[in-house]
């Protein structure tokens, strides 16, 4: 039977991909994170705005375990992806950053091929049976970065050898080949001239048709571009967090007020 509400609350209510909880991280005897609680939904571009150094990259970091990889880092609370706490010791790292892509800050591409950039991630995790189905899975991801009538004459040749802009874009196919559900973008323009940066984001903006995409920015007007929630961090803590909009034009904390038109930062 066609139930009318149930379907108006489906369309007017974003899921919830990651919840966030309590959570608190150490660097040894340094607390760099403190009691964070946050949603994080699907098919929307959050972004993490704050000063150098609140917080949010670290945080990024927590939702793909790469904190794991620093031996003085220690993460507390309850962080979930479609409600399964990502740190259960029953959860293999490997397999949660295939669910969870990662882009980088500066391009870096691996010392490969363009093909082999991308059919490094499906290889490793078994997702193709031939090299037919891999071939479809490289052209898949370098249209899905935006990059694939740029190199589809040259896939043979190193991603070292590519602009900047294009390197960034290859990095994000990369990360879309694994078929993720989340992609994490850590200061994703930051080493990009303004064209490359433009094309990026235009790239973001059609990522989430079919990702959650998180992107910790310290260029406000980039998070006012691309996202359509944002958490505002400072030392450590997570001061606000809501619809970009009313985060830009309408803050309810002072400390994201005073970020905001400039007073910290």
């Amino acid at each position: 039977m066609y139930d009318a509400p149930t379907l108006e609350r489906h369309v007017s209510q974003q899921e919830t991909k990651f919840s966030a909880r309590n959570v608190h991280v150490y660097y040894g005897d340094t607390h760099a994170i403190k009691n964070v609680d946050v949603d994080i939904e699907d098919k929307t571009v959050t972004a993490f705005i704050g000063p150098s150094g609140c917080g949010k990259s670290t945080f990024l970091r927590c939702l793909n375990r790469m904190n794991d990889t620093i031996d003085v880092c220690r993460v507390e609370g309850d962080i979930r992806l479609d409600g399964e706490d990502i740190y259960d010791k029953r959860v293999d790292p490997v397999q949660l950053r295939a669910k969870v892509g990662m882009v980088f800050q500066k391009p870096n591409p691996f010392p490969k091929s363009i093909y082999d950039n991308i059919a490094y991630g499906p290889r490793i995790h078994g997702l193709a049976r031939n090299k037919a189905e891999l071939d479809e899975i490289v052209e898949r991801a370098l249209k899905r970065g935006a990059i694939w009538d740029e190199v589809k004459d040259r896939l043979d040749a190193p991603g070292t050898g590519l602009s900047g802009g294009q390197q960034q874009r290859l990095c994000i196919a990369r990360a879309v080949a694994t078929e993720p559900e989340v992609l994490l973008m850590d200061e994703p323009c930051s080493a990009l001239d303004p064209i490359a940066t433009a094309q990026v984001e235009e790239l973001i903006d059609e990522l989430r048709q079919s990702y959650s995409v998180v992107i910790v920015t310290h260029s406000m007007q980039q998070a006012a571009r691309v996202s359509q929630k944002t958490a505002f961090f400072h030392l450590g803590e997570l001061v606000e967090f809501g619809e970009t909009g009313q985060i830009f034009t309408n803050p309810v904390d002072d400390r994201t007020e005073s970020y905001i038109t400039g007073r910290i930062g």
